[in-house]
């Protein structure tokens, strides 16, 4: 027998049914907001992540997927997916059409790290990203559509952090601040973190061993009056907005894009692994990819991790509505047609296997969590008609019609 790799995995009913709640109410909500849908490739030149993440991050250092394809190319599984919808802004120059930049992935995205409760090496994110728009209000409704994301698929019990890392000229004089409060405790320091201090002294304060004792005892990083000022508006319109949310100042992500807003959303249900959304502004990624100065907001929320949360509430229920039992040799041709008609109304149905015994197929019937079952035996397939049965609750069993069934259990279902 051949199992699955450790840390991928099987998502299997009923968890797969909160997957797929989760991602309705994401693309209902992004609906609202004014969002279309961008599909890239799983796969992507390695050098897009190196380039947009940074070199010094975990994701390139340690988790990437990366592979030397049969071409002799630097291909890499991606690990997020801000990297490749600004690819394909600039490729496809997005920012031409006239219309708002509003883009949402959903899929598959790949990490080579340790798994842990609701982390896999596969794991399915949502993200959004809206590019072009430098206000205040960009991050607002960001933020916003987020909380309102969460809370329209089920989860409790979420705040919000935020905070601001300032523009490159508010982090450029910090740089020598913080590097030489860091050079004077490099002792203290893991392994990582010691390495690369010189080239990103930031990345220290993300450190998940060192990062959360450091960032209480950093220098704190001084805002210049622009990047106050566009932090301050940011809460004022979160306010507005009805979103609840916590200045940390300690709040640093972990990918050099980042600039100005960056954000959290938590929950204690998870212990300590309690992000299940982050993002931020990233103002100079476009430029830096060889694209137009296009100031952008983004996030990206984990599905896995949200699934965890729902696991504890009533799934959704996709047993079928009805299910069809052909009682008699002759009866399984009208009883597909039968099903065949019922799902062109809109009511599901389902069967097992037309030439097993009544009692058998009436207990796959009992086992699918239809409500009720729809038999033709020979006195039905004489007269054109089925007989309906109740199999949830009591109820008279009716014969009716075959062409009537269908209008017949709408009615029936409906109340």
């Amino acid at each position: 027998m051949i199992n699955s790799l450790r840390g991928f995995r099987d998502i299997l009913p009923p968890e797969s049914d909160l997957f797929a709640r989760i991602e309705a109410a994401a693309r209902e909500v992004f609906g609202l907001y004014g969002y279309r849908e961008l599909r890239v490739p799983t796969l992507e030149k390695k050098e897009l992540f190196v380039k947009s993440t940074g070199d010094t991050t975990d994701i390139v250092e340690k988790e990437m997927y990366a592979f030397t394809d049969g071409g002799g190319r630097e291909i890499a599984n991606r690990p997020e997916g801000t990297p490749g919808v600004v690819r394909a802004y600039i490729e496809h120059n997005l920012g031409q059409t006239g219309r708002n930049a509003k883009f949402f992935y959903i899929g598959s995205m790949f990490r080579a790290e340790r798994p842990q409760a609701g982390r896999y090496r596969e794991f399915t994110q949502i993200g959004a990203e809206y590019i072009g728009n430098p206000s205040p209000a960009a991050d607002a409704e960001s933020i916003s559509m987020l909380v309102r994301l969460l809370e329209k698929a089920g989860v409790e019990g979420c705040s919000v952090e935020i905070n601001s890392l300032g523009c490159s000229e508010c982090r450029r004089s910090y740089r020598e601040i913080l590097l030489a409060f860091l050079r004077q405790r490099s002792e203290t320091l893991c392994e990582p973190c010691r390495a690369r201090i010189e080239r990103n002294p930031l990345r220290a304060l993300d450190c998940k061993t060192d990062g959360p004792r450091l960032a209480a005892e950093a220098p704190k990083l001084a805002l210049c009056p622009a990047c106050a000022e566009h932090f301050s508006d940011t809460q004022r319109l979160l306010a507005a907005a009805g979103v609840g949310y916590k200045v940390n100042t300690s709040l640093v992500r972990g990918l050099d894009y980042y600039t100005r807003t960056v954000f959290e959303v938590r929950t204690t249900a998870l212990g300590s692994q309690d992000a299940v959304a982050a993002g931020g502004r990233y103002d100079d990624l476009v430029k830096s990819m060889g694209g137009p100065a296009a100031p952008a907001i983004g996030w990206a929320m984990g599905v896995d991790r949200v699934a965890m949360l729902l696991a504890g509430k009533p799934a959704p229920d996709n047993s079928p509505r009805t299910f069809v039992v052909a009682a008699a040799k002759e009866a399984g041709d009208k009883a597909f047609e039968l099903m065949t008609a019922l799902r062109a109304a809109g009511i599901s149905s389902d069967f097992s296997n037309f030439t097993l015994s009544l009692k058998s197929q009436m207990r796959s019937a009992d086992k699918s969590g239809a409500s009720c079952a729809l038999i033709i035996g020979e006195e039905e397939f004489k007269t054109n008609a089925c007989s309906v049965k109740h199999l949830k609750e009591q109820g008279e069993q009716k014969t009716v019609p075959l062409p009537d069934a269908p209008s017949y259990i709408k009615k029936l279902l409906e109340g």
